[in-house]
């Protein structure tokens, strides 16, 4: 099956695209789940519009893909994390990525991730963590965090280890970056 290429804009989610990234995380990941967890996609809404409103929001790595007729193709939503209250100005975590799912494995999360990934460098920030599928994640450079002495907190039930990664902005940043990851400044993703 032949796919056709889709030309592609990213950038920072304008007001215009607040609640239509919102409907789109929304539908992207009630599709994925539907049969185990069918309320999934309500609650990783949430965790987006928590986010915007807690002080770690970043405007201008919340992200999206819009197509050349102005539809919103994909979102990623980078922001301030820390790790037992240190690296908050330099440390971000990338939750969620959705591309429409008739869209995906055209390469659209990844041109999201490292536009993000150069964004985020501009503006000083020396790495980032994510929580997802390995397979998706390692070849974008990001390596399991356990490697690095940065484990989840009993409270972040992950299926593996290995689900919790670490991206490096700045080489030499996960020689000294270490300590316990925990959601509970957000209350949606505790």
């Amino acid at each position: 099956m032949n796919v056709k290429e889709i030309n592609r804009t990213i950038k920072p989610v304008t007001q215009e695209y607040l609640k239509k990234s919102l409907d789109l995380v929304e539908e992207v990941f009630a599709e994925y789940y539907k049969k185990d967890k069918p309320e999934e996609g309500k609650a990783v809404r949430k965790v987006v519009e928590e986010i915007r409103l807690k002080k770690y929001y970043v405007p201008e790595l919340d992200l999206m893909a819009i197509d050349d007729t102005g539809e919103i193709i994909g979102y990623a939503l980078f922001s301030r994390f820390h790790i037992e209250g240190r690296y908050e100005n330099e440390l971000l975590i990338l939750t969620p990525v959705a591309v429409k799912t008739n869209l995906q494995r055209q390469h659209i999360s990844k041109d999201m991730i490292e536009y993000g990934f150069r964004k985020a460098k501009e503006m000083g920030y020396t790495a980032v963590l994510v929580e997802g599928d390995p397979a998706n994640y390692h070849a974008r450079g990001f390596v399991t965090s356990s490697d690095y002495d940065i484990v989840p907190s009993e409270n972040v039930h992950l299926p593996s280890p290995d689900c919790l990664m670490i991206h490096e902005l700045v080489p030499g940043t996960l020689k000294r970056m270490h300590g316990v990851v925990d959601y509970s400044f957000y209350q949606s993703l505790s």
